[in-house]
């Protein structure tokens, strides 16, 4: 007699996201206080110059503000849980634990004009898992083929069961572009074609994004805007002040030192700073020396004052951090806390057990903005005290992380990772084979990679939490990486921007904005 099918949908996958729920944001901000108002363009400052802007070639998380009004996913999620929620597809099931089906949204459609249907979805998921450009493969490599059932289902055909599909599907890779779109190539990265509320129309680099209104989107209620402008300011800073002088309506990823200057204005602008599972982590190059010894990461991770950290470059607003899961957050294991403190002593006798005992170079990449450069000169002179000499190399977003990630030069970055809406996905992500920021493409151990298909496969919270828990103390152990901080979510508005809400990812959302009058 056959198994019984597992039949684990969307309303049982609510629960596995929650904890940790969001602060709600400042008054003004989330709730609306006035009828939305339909017209005038949102202007932004943006910290980084976008990567690209197609969702499945781009790697950097700060790519994603841009991404969202252009993009719908296939699944949405809650804002304050990061719960999964329905997006383009309405519904979704497991028939069995290695078919995943999708119900869509009837009558949607690309922004050229062509539907959104199952084969679009066909198009776009194999795409994604094949394509050599892909910086998604990591995120779905447990999806093994894409069948079209009818214009509105697809199934989703699995090589080993995956519990945290659903939320993937609500990261990049559930970003749907226009076949007809992505069929261009390379050229694709500068010109994006999806559902979402706003439709691009320019983007000069290093200068401007411009989005405009979709007028035929599917949700008859929006957008309230007529557009979006990002413009790019790299100085938070330089970004900060044109909000309080009125150049732009909201400024977002801002620091501790933005927020104490914000909160001085008084109701010239409006502050929210809510908590998320965002991080300053150091990630490594562990396929090439000296990096590619453990007892040398084990030496940075002991190096590391992480309340130090806190104090100097978050003013002591952040939350030490372990692992990439943050305590209070479901998934994580608080006794995994106080892993590695802060113990000079065992880092240099790490340091002469792997042989060097007069000290270790290592290349260090960063970007070259004013207060990352302070985060990075606060790390360094931790690592100087134990023999651990860290040259810096510093740029832009964009050109670090490709120089890092893409042509493996250096030995250590440090990235504001920003969290996603499954917790499995940063395991994937920073030490799967494939993951996009494992830049030396280092398998991880055997038992982290079965650790990894147990938080996948899992049907239940618990289940999930223990294989979270064994992610989690491999990682430390292996020294993967090494976690500083997770950060609050600091935006700041002018007094007319109303109906905006944080999320947890710390990736701020403004489909639903509008301007008041």
């Amino acid at each position: 007699m056959a198994a019984p099918a597992l039949h684990l949908c969307r309303r049982h996958l609510l629960g596995a996201a929650g904890g940790l729920l969001l602060a709600s944001a400042a008054p003004g901000l989330a709730e609306a206080q006035a009828p939305p108002r339909k017209g005038g363009t949102l202007r932004l400052a943006a910290p980084f110059n976008p990567s690209s802007l197609d969702p499945v070639t781009g790697g950097a998380g700060s790519d994603h503000m841009v991404l969202y009004p252009i993009f719908d996913t296939l699944v949405d999620f809650e804002p304050g849980t990061l719960a999964p929620r329905p997006g383009l597809a309405t519904a979704w099931d497991y028939p069995d634990p290695k078919t995943l089906v999708l119900t869509l949204r009837p009558g949607v459609r690309f922004h050229d004009g062509t539907p959104m249907d199952s084969a679009a979805v066909k198009a776009n998921l194999d795409r994604a898992r094949t394509d050599d450009r892909s910086s998604v493969k990591g995120d779905i490599q447990s999806l093994a083929s894409v069948e079209v059932l009818a214009p509105d289902r697809v199934a989703l055909h699995l090589s080993r069961p995956d519990t945290a599909l659903p939320l993937i599907l609500a990261d990049r890779a559930g970003m749907m572009s226009s076949p007809q779109g992505f069929a261009r190539g390379r050229a694709y990265d500068r010109e994006p074609v999806g559902t979402g509320p706003f439709k691009f129309k320019r983007w000069a680099d290093n200068d401007v994004v411009e989005l405009m209104r979709n007028d035929d989107y599917w949700n008859r209620d929006l957008p309230h805007l007529d557009g979006i402008t990002f413009r790019i300011i790299t100085d938070l800073n330089t970004g900060l002040r044109s909000v309080i002088a009125g150049e732009n309506h909201g400024a977002y990823r801002l620091n501790p030192q933005q927020k104490l200057v914000a909160d001085r204005m008084g109701a010239k602008v409006v502050v929210s700073s809510t908590p998320t599972i965002a991080d300053y982590h150091l990630v490594f190059n562990y396929r090439r020396a000296p990096l590619n010894d453990v007892r040398v990461r084990r030496a940075i991770n002991y190096a590391v004052d992480r309340d130090a950290f806190n104090k100097a470059a978050l003013l002591g607003l952040g939350v030490p951090a372990q692992t990439m899961l943050p305590p209070g957050y479901w998934a994580h294991d608080e006794s995994l806390n106080n892993f590695y403190t802060h113990d000079p002593d065992r880092a240099r006798a790490l340091l002469r057990e792997a042989g060097h005992a007069s000290g270790v170079d290592i290349q260090f990449f960063g970007n070259a903005d004013q207060a990352s450069q302070q985060r990075h000169e606060i790390i360094i002179e931790q690592l100087r005290q134990v023999g651990i000499r860290a040259r810096l190399t510093a740029g832009s977003n964009a050109d670090m992380y490709q120089r890092f990630m893409i042509q493996q030069e250096g030995d250590m970055i440090m990235t504001l990772w920003t969290g996603r809406p499954d917790p499995a996905l940063p395991f994937l992500l920073v030490y799967g084979e494939n993951g996009f920021n494992n830049a030396g493409k280092v398998p991880p151990p055997p038992e982290m990679v079965a650790a990894q298909a147990e938080a996948q496969s899992a049907t239940d919270q618990a289940g999930r939490k223990r294989a979270f828990a064994k992610l989690e103390r491999l990682a430390l152990e292996h020294a993967l990486s090494c976690e500083l901080a997770f950060v609050p979510g600091i935006e700041v508005f002018s007094p007319e921007v109303r109906n905006y809400t944080p999320n947890l990812l710390g990736k701020p959302k403004f489909g639903d904005v509008f301007l008041a009058a």
